[in-house]
């Protein structure tokens, strides 16, 4: 027979097993969704600003180790991309970033909007209302640049006024439709992502000078890769001459070509000068011609403004 005190202390024990399970539950939620079948990308947001206070970030901190476990041992209906969506360690750290599960779509209604005609990837990649250049979109109806991708963000603000549904991420190239917020799986959108940041194979690389075609442009004019014109800015025709005789310089331009010789490198100017290399040798052009804008930036900041005449306008 057990006594009162006995009995006691077993239904104790009992009530602060069933506490720790709840406890357990709580801190590793299960994921639900109404349609297993539905297509989603998990993902280190990279401009989620909906925590308003710091025990929410905390909150969502946690998270971030919670629903990253459960991915990896679930491992089906998620794409697990890590954190490619962070722009600078300095500039979230302390955000409270968490995982979201972003909607993957192949079929959505506002391509038809894209115009590829105002779109011009060649000058710096800043928003237009923030002046930052971290986590820039670029607007693909009206070709201007955005910060961010959330609710409290220019983009997201940009597509309610204007009506203006896809955008690009500058540096991952995904595309999504705001402010519905899903990323768009579209081929028909690679021309856009090759403008944006043109590829070379090195067997395309050995055979430049052996295989000349010429390429056209969307406005119909056609140019020869290579030798297309640069846009002149306040002046600058000695610049232009000067890249337009290095593009000739043919062991200087297969380096340049492949971004992996100088992936290692810390020079702005370096990487800038390879982006440009690679714009002038591209066959897919949407124009005859390219701007120096981002090179001849980044030689200002290289020669601490020695050179800076032509970066006042």
């Amino acid at each position: 027979m057990k006594t009162k005190r006995e009995e006691w202390e077993n239904t104790v024990a009992e009530e602060e097993g069933v506490k720790r399970q709840k406890m357990v539950e709580q801190s590793s939620p299960q994921l639900a969704f109404d349609n297993a079948l539905l297509p989603l990308a998990s993902y280190d947001d990279d401009d989620e600003d909906e925590e308003e206070d710091d025990g929410r970030r905390g909150w969502g901190r946690e998270r971030v180790t919670n629903n990253s476990g459960k991915s990896a041992q679930n491992g089906h209906g998620y794409d697990e991309e890590g954190s490619e969506d962070e722009e600078d360690e300095g500039a979230i750290e302390g955000q409270g970033k968490h995982n979201r599960m972003v909607e993957v779509r192949r079929d959505c209604p506002y391509l038809d909007t894209v115009n590829r005609q105002v779109l011009d990837f060649d000058f710096e990649k800043f928003c237009s209302v923030s002046l930052s250049n971290l986590n820039v979109y670029a607007c693909l109806v009206c070709g201007k640049y955005y910060q961010g991708r959330g609710r409290k963000s220019h983009a997201y603000t940009h597509s309610l006024e204007a009506g203006h549904h896809v955008y690009i991420n500058l540096r991952t190239e995904k595309v999504y439709c705001l402010p519905d917020g899903y990323e768009v799986i579209d081929p028909s959108l690679d021309d856009i992502r090759y403008v944006l940041n043109p590829r070379f194979a090195r067997e395309q690389v050995e055979q430049l000078d052996r295989n000349r075609q010429w390429s056209r442009a969307l406005d119909g004019s056609d140019y020869l890769p290579g030798m297309v014109g640069l846009n002149n800015i306040k002046e600058t025709d000695f610049v232009n001459v000067t890249i337009q005789s290095l593009m000739r310089v043919t062991p200087l331009r297969n380096f340049f070509l492949i971004p992996e010789n100088y992936q290692h490198s810390k020079s702005p100017l370096v990487h800038r000068f390879g982006e440009l290399t690679r714009k002038i040798w591209h066959a897919r052009n949407f124009k005859g011609q390219v701007s120096p804008h981002e090179f001849l930036q980044a030689v200002m900041k290289a020669s601490k403004k020695t050179f800076s005449n032509w970066c006042t306008v």
